[in-house]
C-alpha cells in the first residue's frame, strides 16, 4: 500500500464548551478505502468537516503530503486536494450538469462568452469514464433524479482532481444497478492512486469496499480494522459500535392478532406510477411495503393522504370511503406520514428542532390560541426523554442534528397527535444501527397500543424483522403478499424482480 497522503493528528472539537472529538486520530494512504463507521453522534460527520474547512479544530492538526494545513473555509481544502461530497449535495439546481461540473472554472471563447459546447462534451466524458454513457450534459440539474445529482457530485469531485475523496453515505440514494456502477467507479479510483474516506451505515458495503475500517464511538476513536483480507466482520463492527449484537436489533414481536380492518386500498390506480393496487391493514399491524427502488411503493402511500392524486380506486377508513385532497386532511383522521426524504420533506433545516416538532402540534402547546410557555417546556422535555433526542437542545437548527436524530424528532412530532394510523417510508435510511434499533422499538410499542403502521422499506432484514404481513410490488403491481410465517428474502426478492405483463 502506498504512503499516506493524508493524517489527522489528534483532532479536538468542541462545541459551546462540549467536546465532540476526542483527540481522534485517522489516516488515509493513496489508493485505498478507509471506511469511517459509527452511531450518529458519533463525531464523523464532525471529523469530515474539520478536513472540509468547515470547522476548525480546537487542537491537532491536519497534513496532507507532509504538509500541514490551515484552513480556512471550504475552498482551502478543495485547494489541497479535498473533495467531500456530503448528503446534502452542493449543486446549483439551475444550471446544467456541465456547468455545474465546470462551476470555478468555466471554459470561455474569445469575447468572455462561455464556451458550453466544449464544457459539454468534456463533463460527457468525464460522466462516461463512471459508467454514466448516456447522461446529457446540456440538463439541468434540477431535472435530474437524486441518484443522478449524486453522480454529477462525484464527477464534480473527479474534475477537480481530489486526491482524497470523502463520500458520505454515497449509496443511500442509489438503486442496486446503480450502486454496482458505484462500486466499479470506486475500484477505478482506487487504481488511478486516489484515497477514498468512505462513510456508510451500509455495514455490508463497508466490508465489501474497505481496505482499512476505523470505529468512532462518542467522538472517540475506539479501534482500527485492518479489512485487505476482508476477514472483518457485520457481528465484530455492530458489537464496536453500539455493544450489542444483532439478535438483539429487533424487539421481540408478536404477531398481531386482531381481525379488525382499519384501512382498505381497493384497485388504486395511478397511470404513469401504479395499477390496481389492493390491501388491507388491521389494528395494530405492521404492513411491510417493499420491492425494488420504482416499483410504485411511495406513490401509493403518497395517494392514500392526499399527497398525490389517483385515477381510479377507493380507500376506506374503517369501512367507509374518503378522498383526502391534502395531507392536512389525513392529519385530522389522525393519520401521520413520515416521508424517505426528511431533510426535504419532514423538516425544516434551518428552523429549531422545537418549532418542527410544534409544526403539528399548536393545539397540545397553547390555550385559546395563545401559545402557553409551561405546556411547550412540558411538550419538549415529555418527548426529548421519551425518544432520547440528542443533543437536548430544543433550540438549535434541526439541520445540526444527526439523521438519527431528526428523525426521532419527526416522529415525536407525529406520535403527539396520537395516531391511529402511521405511515413511515424508508425510516431508517441513512441512520445508524443504534438509532435504527430505538425506532424499531418506537413501532413496536406503537403497534402494541393498537396503532396501526405501513413500514416502506428497501431493507430486508427490517421487513422479516418487524413485520407481520409483507406486499411486494413490482413495475407499479402487488406481485405477492406475504404473512410471517411465509417470509423469506428468496421469496421476496423474487417477487420485487418479478416481471408483469398485465394489461390496463
Amino acid at each position: 500500500m502506498s504512503e499516506k497522503i493524508l493524517q489527522m493528528n489528534h483532532i479536538i472539537k468542541e462545541f459551546s464548551g462540549v467536546r465532540v472529538l476526542k483527540d481522534v486520530s485517522f489516516d488515509l494512504k493513496a489508493g485505498e478505502v478507509h471506511a469511517l463507521i459509527g452511531e450518529n453522534g458519533a463525531g464523523k460527520s464532525t471529523l469530515i468537516k474539520v478536513l472540509g474547512g468547515v470547522y476548525f479544530q480546537e487542537n491537532g492538526d491536519v497534513v496532507i503530503d507532509g504538509q500541514i494545513q490551515k484552513f480556512t473555509c471550504a475552498q482551502d481544502s478543495i485547494k489541497a486536494g479535498v473533495g467531500i461530497i456530503y448528503q446534502e449535495f452542493n449543486l446549483v439546481p439551475t444550471l446544467s450538469i456541465a456547468e455545474n461540473i465546470f462551476l470555478g472554472k468555466e471554459m470561455k471563447k474569445p469575447g468572455k462568452r462561455l464556451n458550453r459546447s466544449e464544457m459539454i462534451r468534456q463533463a460527457q466524458e468525464l460522466m462516461k469514464t463512471l459508467g454514466f454513457e448516456n447522461m446529457d450534459c446540456s440538463k439541468n440539474v434540477q431535472t435530474l433524479s437524486v441518484a443522478q445529482q449524486q453522480m454529477v457530485e462525484i464527477g464534480k469531485a473527479i474534475f477537480n482532481d481530489s486526491k482524497i475523496l470523502v463520500m458520505d453515505e454515497p449509496t443511500a440514494v442509489l438503486t442496486d444497478k446503480e450502486s454496482k456502477y458505484f462500486f466499479d467507479m470506486v475500484k477505478k479510483l482506487k487504481e488511478k492512486g486516489v484515497g477514498i474516506i468512505y462513510v456508510s451505515h451500509r455495514l455490508e458495503e463497508v466490508l465489501e469496499l474497505s481496505d482499512r475500517i476505523t470505529v468512532l464511538r462518542d467522538g472517540e476513536c475506539i479501534t482500527e480494522l485492518d479489512n485487505s483480507k476482508k476477514t472483518v466482520t457485520k457481528e465484530k463492527l455492530v458489537n464496536l459500535m453500539v455493544g450489542r449484537t444483532l439478535e438483539q436489533y429487533y424487539p421481540n414481536r408478536e404477531s398481531c392478532t386482531s381481525e379488525e380492518i382499519v384501512l382498505s386500498v381497493e384497485e388504486l390506480t395511478r397511470k404513469d406510477s401504479y395499477r390496481e393496487v389492493s390491501f388491507q391493514v388491521k389494528k395494530g399491524e405492521i404492513l411491510g411495503i417493499t420491492g425494488l427502488v420504482g416499483a410504485g411503493r411511495t406513490e401509493v402511500v403518497k395517494s392514500i393522504i392526499g399527497a398525490m392524486k389517483y385515477d381510479s380506486g377507493e380507500v376506506k377508513l374503517n369501512g367507509k370511503p374518503v378522498h383526502f385532497l391534502s395531507p392536512h386532511d389525513a392529519i385530522q383522521e389522525h393519520i401521520a406520514f413520515i416521508p424517505e426524504n426528511r431533510k426535504e420533506e419532514g423538516l425544516f433545516l434551518d428552523t429549531s428542532i422545537a418549532n418542527n416538532m410544534f409544526m403539528a402540534n399548536y393545539n397540545r402547546i397553547s390555550r385559546k390560541g395563545i401559545l402557553r410557555k409551561k405546556l411547550k417546556k412540558n411538550f419538549l422535555n415529555t418527548f426529548f426523554s421519551k425518544l432520547d433526542i440528542r443533543p437536548n437542545d430544543p433550540e438549535k437548527p434541526a439541520r445540526d442534528f444527526s439523521g438519527g436524530n431528526q428523525q426521532k424528532a419527526i416522529l415525536a412530532k407525529w406520535m403527539a397527535i396520537e395516531p391511529t394510523i402511521m405511515i413511515l417510508d424508508e425510516p431508517t435510511r441513512g441512520i445508524d444501527i443504534g438509532a435504527k434499533a430505538e425506532i424499531y422499538k418506537l413501532m413496536d410499542d406503537l403497534s402494541k397500543k393498537g396503532c396501526s403502521i405501513i413500514m416502506v422499506s428497501s431493507e430486508m432484514t427490517e421487513i422479516i424483522g418487524m413485520c407481520d404481513r409483507v406486499i411486494v410490488m413490482a413495475e407499479g403491481r402487488v406481485t405477492a403478499e406475504l404473512d410471517r410465517t411465509e417470509f423469506s428474502q428468496e421469496r421476496i426478492m423474487a417477487a420485487s424482480s418479478e416481471t408483469t405483463q398485465k394489461a390496463g
